[in-house]
């Protein structure tokens, strides 16, 4: 998969797995990893998939509607990269936190519903439920932090409790942050992120 990996200062802290929107890339997201933390690993991944020359990381049927098979594969394939670019890079394979927007906060959101050791959290902008009907796995003690907009056209609020929902019944511990905007990745959500992050750490 094409991506960035910066080597962070400090070796001890989270690698940030940055996953852009549909239609962005590796360098789209590289300024939150700044505001989040500027001493963590970055390792900033573009989707594989393209829908009308935009960069994806999953194919959908339309607005809102996932093709879940390729979801599954897209989700495995992620994995997978991530597993490949600890070994390369040297970073703590247990101690990845995915910070995602939109199409990039659903594949974060799949990977934590599909695999239980995927990521150590996750920091989620306007997600959406990435499947109904599976059980997850334990995910007991993940944080989750969820950027939600009251009036997100994309993303309804109720899909935004939905997710918080089969979350916590996995066992994640999760935090909604509410936005009175739309689908846009605002400044305050993202300051709100990492102040959030920052009291993780401590």
């Amino acid at each position: 998969m094409k991506h960035i990996f910066n080597k962070g200062k400090v070796s001890t802290k989270p690698t940030l797995l940055m996953l852009h929107g549909t239609g962005g890339n590796e360098l789209d997201l590289l300024p939150l990893a700044g505001m989040i933390d500027d001493e963590a690993s970055v390792l900033s991944v573009r989707g594989n998939v393209l829908e009308n020359g935009m960069p994806r990381f999953f194919k959908r049927l339309a607005e809102g509607v996932f093709d879940e098979e390729d979801l599954i594969f897209r989700t495995k394939e992620l994995n997978e990269f991530l597993d490949e670019a600890a070994e390369k890079y040297g970073f703590d394979r247990n101690n990845v936190i995915a910070v995602g927007y939109s199409n990039g906060a659903n594949i974060a959101a799949s990977l934590m519903f599909h695999y239980q050791n995927a990521l150590k959290g996750a920091i989620l902008h306007h997600p959406m439920v990435p499947r109904r009907g599976i059980e997850l796995p334990d995910l007991t003690g993940t944080p989750v932090f969820i950027a939600a907009g009251t009036n997100d056209p994309i993303c309804p609020p109720s899909e935004s409790e939905e997710l918080k929902s089969l979350l916590e019944k996995a066992g994640a511990d999760v935090e909604l942050h509410w936005e009175n905007r739309g689908h846009q990745l605002t400044r305050e959500e993202v300051e709100a992120a990492a102040q959030w992050y920052l009291g993780r750490e401590k």
